[in-house]
């Protein structure tokens, strides 16, 4: 999986996760994920969070350090499980030092959002948005960010990235090793 962390801020507005946007935008062809900081204001009608849209919960940040990955595959279950995968190894990376807890594809620190995530799939991949508070001024919910918790985005995005690549590899990997049963 190709890896790309971006210098320049990007304003994240929901329209970003879509296909091919990662090629379009960085040139990279093919499974990838890419990091880059920015502000976060998705409003309803760009919402791919059914769930979210009923409840007219629109999703604003200050700055966020977001991930995208896309995979060209069409397995939603599959892309929910990669969700879940990169959320916990963020969980995993940030420490308990910073008492963050996962529930579900969420990151919270006490009763404090630390995160936001979706999975979706389109015709022709699946599509990962995660989103990590670094200041969450104007979110909707009691937030908290990596700003308050003294962690570095940048150093983050790339550890976390190279994990989830390596991770991913490592389940290719896992499948070629095994015989089939009767």
């Amino acid at each position: 999986m190709q890896q790309h962390f971006a210098e320049d801020p990007i304003a994240y507005t929901g329209r970003e996760l879509r296909s091919h946007w990662i090629f379009e935008t960085f040139g990279l062809q093919g499974d990838a994920i890419v990091a880059f900081t920015g502000p976060c204001d998705v409003a309803l009608e760009a919402m791919v969070d059914l769930a979210d849209v009923a409840a007219g919960e629109s999703i604003r940040a200050r700055l966020m350090v977001h991930f995208i990955a896309e995979c060209f595959d069409r397995d939603l279950e599959k892309a929910v499980l990669r969700q879940r995968l990169l959320v916990a190894l963020a969980a995993e990376k940030l420490g308990v030092s910073a008492q963050v807890r996962r529930e579900g594809d969420d990151l919270y620190v006490g009763d404090r959002k630390l995160s936001v995530s979706i999975a979706t799939a389109s015709p022709v991949s699946t599509l990962i948005h995660f989103a990590i508070n670094i200041d969450p001024e104007g979110a909707p919910v009691a937030a908290i960010g990596l700003d308050e918790l003294g962690v570095d985005a940048p150093a983050l995005a790339g550890t976390l990235m190279a994990a989830f690549a390596d991770e991913l590899t490592a389940v290719a990997h896992a499948r070629c090793k095994v015989r089939s049963v009767p």
